[in-house]
This record gives C-alpha cells, sequence and structure tokens, in this order.
C-alpha cells in the first residue's frame, strides 16, 4: 500500500500521491525523475526547436518505458502541477516553490545524498532581502533586473525574489531575466518546469558553476518569445566568474589564540584539563 501525502504539504499532495500510486513497477525517484524530464521536454519542444530533434527523441525513450494507463497517469500529473501553481498565484498572489516540497514530500532527500532545498518562508525573506538592496533602483534605470543563480536547486530562491518583486508591485515577468545553473539534471527540469509555468524568462543551464563546463541549456517560453537572448547575453563562463567573485570576497581570517592565557593542568589521574 502507497504511503499518504505529508500532511504539512501546502500544495502538491495530489502530485506525491500519485507518484507513490505509480510506484509498483518503478521507483518512486526514477519515475519522479522521469517526470520531471518529460515534461520538461514537452515544454522545451513547443518553443526550442534547435534542440527538439534530441529532446524528442529522449522523451520517446523515457515514456515508452511506462505503460498507457501510466503514461496518462503522468500527463495528469502535469495537469496537476499546472493547477496547483495556478492555486498558488491565485490564493496570495504571489507564486511559490511546489517541486520542493513534493521532492521532500516523497522523502527524495534520502535518496539524493542528502539534498534538501531551501524552505519557503526563507526564499520569501531573501528575496525581500535582496529586493531592499539596490535591485529598485536596478529596475527603475534598465526596466529589469538580471540574476544569476549558480546552483538553482528547484529554484526556490528565485521564485521567493519573484515573489517578493510581486509583493511590491513588480511584474517579475517581464522586469526580471535569470540565468541558473546546476550540476543535477534533476535539479535544472525542476527549476525549468516552475520558471517556464510562472512565466519568468529564465534560461536553465545543465553545467557546473566551478568550473564552467556546460551540458545543455533550458529555456523558458517567456525568454524565447521576448527575445531576451538580445536584450541580455550571459553564458555558464559569467556564472562561473559570478562565483569566483563572491569567493574572493571571502577574506579567511586566522584567530591566533595567546599560549599564555592558556594553562594547561595534569590531574591525579594523568589527564590533562584546563581548569
Amino acid at each position: 500500500m502507497a504511503s499518504k501525502a505529508p500532511s504539512y504539504l501546502r500544495n502538491g499532495r495530489e502530485i506525491v500521491s500519485g507518484i507513490q500510486k505509480l510506484a509498483y513497477r518503478h521507483p518512486a525517484y526514477q519515475i519522479f525523475q522521469d517526470w520531471l524530464e518529460i515534461s520538461a521536454i514537452a515544454i522545451s519542444n513547443s518553443v526550442d526547436l534547435a534542440n527538439f530533434e534530441d529532446r524528442e527523441k529522449r522523451y520517446l525513450e523515457l515514456i515508452n518505458q511506462y505503460n498507457k494507463e501510466e503514461q496518462n497517469a503522468l500527463v495528469e500529473l502535469f495537469a496537476t502541477l499546472v493547477r496547483n501553481l495556478t492555486d498558488e498565484v491565485e490564493a496570495s498572489g504571489t507564486p511559490r516553490d511546489v517541486l520542493g516540497e513534493v521532492f521532500h514530500g516523497l522523502e527524495l532527500h534520502n535518496k539524493y545524498k542528502g539534498q534538501f532545498f531551501t524552505p519557503n518562508h526563507i526564499c520569501e525573506f531573501m528575496g525581500r532581502a535582496v529586493l531592499a538592496g539596490d535591485t529598485e533602483e536596478v529596475i527603475s534605470e534598465r526596466g529589469f533586473v538580471s540574476v544569476c543563480e549558480p546552483c538553482v536547486g528547484s529554484g526556490g530562491l528565485v521564485i521567493g525574489l519573484a515573489a517578493a518583486m510581486a509583493y511590491h508591485k513588480h511584474n517579475y515577468q517581464t522586469e526580471l531575466v535569470v540565468t541558473a545553473c546546476d550540476i543535477d539534471i534533476k535539479c535544472v527540469h525542476m527549476a525549468y518546469l516552475q520558471l517556464s509555468l510562472y512565466g519568468i524568462p529564465a534560461k536553465i543551464i545543465h553545467g557546473n558553476s566551478l568550473t564552467g563546463e556546460q551540458w545543455s541549456v533550458w529555456y523558458t517560453p517567456t525568454y524565447i518569445v521576448g527575445l531576451w537572448a538580445l536584450r541580455e547575453g550571459t553564458t555558464i563562463e559569467d556564472v562561473a566568474k559570478a562565483v569566483e567573485s563572491k569567493k574572493e570576497e571571502i577574506i579567511p581570517q586566522v584567530v591566533e589564540i595567546p599560549q599564555e592565557e592558556i594553562e594547561l593542568k595534569v590531574d591525579e589521574n594523568g589527564q590533562i584539563r584546563l581548569f
């Protein structure tokens, strides 16, 4: 019997339950990962003709691992995701990371090397903190703000910034453009799905932001339709440079402990102690 979706999930319960119900021939983590990729390809192939052929081939390779009933269930799960994201915006006027919660609802953090995504309330707090800097001024001058996220995960921090922008009456679909990267293709698909469905212009790079390696790029529909490639031209090298510049800002501090202030004592049992 499949376990129930955790009660703490605000949204995404149907997705968790749906994947758990399908986990009789394939493990839940594999179904989740395949569903993410299938859904991401379906969106990508509607706008990104340059990658259409290779991704269509991959789509058929994945979907054919499932029987007709399972295929229909996977399609319904995608429709459920669309409804969940729509519900989030209609309920509060701001977007929210649903797939990060689904990931933990399925307890996949145990499978993927202890991987945990930042909780929504922290993402929203950090988004407001970023917006409180010079972001407002940048939007006023350029008409939009560019964001570089070198380890995007499920896209939670970007969504948190979008939520902060919506709270302050900014249109994150026209005033925000994102270049994001992750070494984990599962995370690339999670972020791509959510940013695409929330209408956020973004390119999600499957690559290594430390070394500059790049294996694929996923452009959201609004990024392509809005001709953002002509308006801003960031690459994986820009992501790597941004990471390196942040590393240079962190200056190691060595704290010297005055030896004369430490008095070592030996008790009657020969045990060294400080007091």
